[in-house]
């Protein structure tokens, strides 16, 4: 065993790490610890990290970042989760839910930070919070759903065109998709740019209430490949629309009104959620299989899933139960 000191805070490493434990420092160039799926400290693979995230091969345990896992529960009726997944670094996604209690509406926004972005995570978190801000003052305001949604979009896009970047070849300016739904009375107004979903779930329906703005989605819509011709494409992931600086001339929502019909889940959330469950049906079976019914147990459980099918995304989720 070679015992080698790391040259940032001469903490001692063994020669098999690829990182400082003490500081975080990479020790090795070729296998940077963020591209790792498992152990970041030796690179086994997940199958080496048991249920309490200790590495069977070398003992160490990654412990959660802040912003890793954020959990937000407003009631029984309304929670998201998001959460890192296993593959990211980081967790580039962010949810923000309100309640307004003195008219009975409740506020869910979802966004994926764009990866080859800059400061995805911060973009996501920046169009979040001004999104779901603006929706509930336009409310407040008396406007129509349809006017608060294409305002809080417009909020999110002028807070993201304010996060300072430093323009560079090899990035593009802070971006996110982002979904966003205002629910009263019984209907949901849902706008979105990019791929994070909404769907309705519920015993005898499971629909998809968005569409992609993907290549993937275009072409199959065009009738130029089958879905699953397109799926096979390096392209497949490719979102057309989103929120950023580099958007603005086209960050006009599509819209769609929803009535809710009965009991049941308006769930939102993001790719890292839907890549491991592409049609409706397979959601609304893991939401069956949930331990609990409240929203937070629902949030939970789907979260899980996506991490125990490989969590190769960050994964968010925000579900308001009827």
């Amino acid at each position: 065993m070679t015992i080698m000191q790391c040259l940032n805070c001469g903490a001692s490493v063994l020669a098999s790490d690829r990182f400082c434990e003490e500081c975080g420092t990479p020790l090795t160039a070729s296998k940077p610890p963020t591209a790792t799926l498992g152990c970041e400290k030796c690179g086994a693979g997940i199958d080496a990290i048991d249920a309490d995230g200790y590495c069977s091969n070398c003992g160490f345990r990654r412990e959660p970042k802040k912003g890793d896992r954020l959990e937000v529960i407003i009631n029984s009726e309304l929670a998201g989760v998001s959460d890192r997944g296993f593959r990211h670094h980081r967790n580039e996604d962010f949810l923000a839910l309100q309640h307004i209690n003195n008219s009975q509406v409740n506020i869910l926004v979802v966004c994926d930070g764009v990866s080859s972005a800059d400061q995805p995570d911060l973009a996501a978190k920046t169009a979040a919070e001004s999104a779901s801000l603006e929706l509930a003052n336009v409310w407040q305001t008396g406007d129509k759903p349809e006017v608060a949604i294409k305002s809080a979009f417009a909020a999110a896009i002028n807070s993201i065109c304010n996060i300072p970047y430093i323009s560079s070849v090899n990035s593009d300016p802070p971006s996110t998709t982002i979904v966003a739904a205002i629910v009263h009375n019984h209907t949901a107004t849902i706008g979105w740019l990019g791929d994070s979903r909404a769907y309705w779930i519920s015993a005898n329906v499971a629909q998809q209430l968005t569409q992609d703005d993907s290549w993937l989605y275009e072409v199959v819509a065009a009738g130029e490949m089958t879905e699953a011709e397109a799926r096979k494409s390096p392209k497949a992931h490719a979102i057309t629309r989103w929120l950023g600086a580099d958007a603005v001339a086209d960050a006009t929502p599509s819209i769609v009104n929803f009535p809710i019909p009965g009991s049941g889940y308006l769930l939102l959330c993001s790719d890292g959620l839907w890549n491991y469950t592409p049609e409706p049906w397979q959601l609304a079976q893991l939401v069956e299989r949930s331990p609990g019914k409240d929203a937070i147990s629902v949030s939970r459980s789907l979260v899980e899933f996506a991490r125990q099918s490989g969590g190769h995304d960050n994964i968010t989720v925000a579900v308001l139960a009827f």
